[in-house]
């Protein structure tokens, strides 16, 4: 029963991001390209729903952190690595160039999937792969080499 209850509250809390997304924008490749283009015709409105998530987060981090568990009884997971590493940046530049060449991210890339856009399916696809290619990758570099010594991962 509590496995059902989660998928249930799991579905809704994703439906209600999504239509978030859509009502934002989020969703529409031009609306976000038109976020980018700071040196052309810049649309500044996804500031504001990026300035309102961002708020919303630090808000909820901040009650999170003084709770051991979430609002449904289950363990509170939060990150605790806080440090900024070589991994951490290069994630960052390659999301942000996915973003800007695409105009999707994840979560508007999969909302919009819903609606058989092609892009967004390609976008889906790529991400997939990518995400592929790391963890192929990452257990490739952290693997232990025949000589017996790890290898450095940086």
């Amino acid at each position: 029963m509590r496995q059902h209850f989660d998928t249930i509250s799991s579905f809704i809390i994703g439906l209600i991001f999504g239509v978030g997304l859509i009502l934002a924008g989020m969703t529409d490749p031009s609306k976000v390209i038109g976020f980018l283009d700071i040196a052309g015709s810049w649309d500044p409105s996804l500031a504001f729903v990026m300035g309102g998530a961002i708020l919303v987060g630090v808000v909820a981090f901040r009650f999170a952190h003084k709770r051991s568990a979430n609002f449904f009884g289950g363990a509170m997971r939060l990150p605790t690595k806080r440090d900024i590493d070589l991994r951490l940046i290069g994630g960052s530049l390659l999301f942000g160039i996915g973003w800007g060449m695409a105009g999707f991210c994840p979560g508007p890339g999969l909302t919009t999937l819903g609606t058989g856009n092609l892009k967004a399916a390609i976008f889906v696809a790529a991400m997939i792969a990518g995400m592929a290619i790391f963890e192929i990758a990452d257990r490739f570099w952290h693997a232990p080499r025949r000589d017996g010594k790890q290898q450095s991962p940086h």
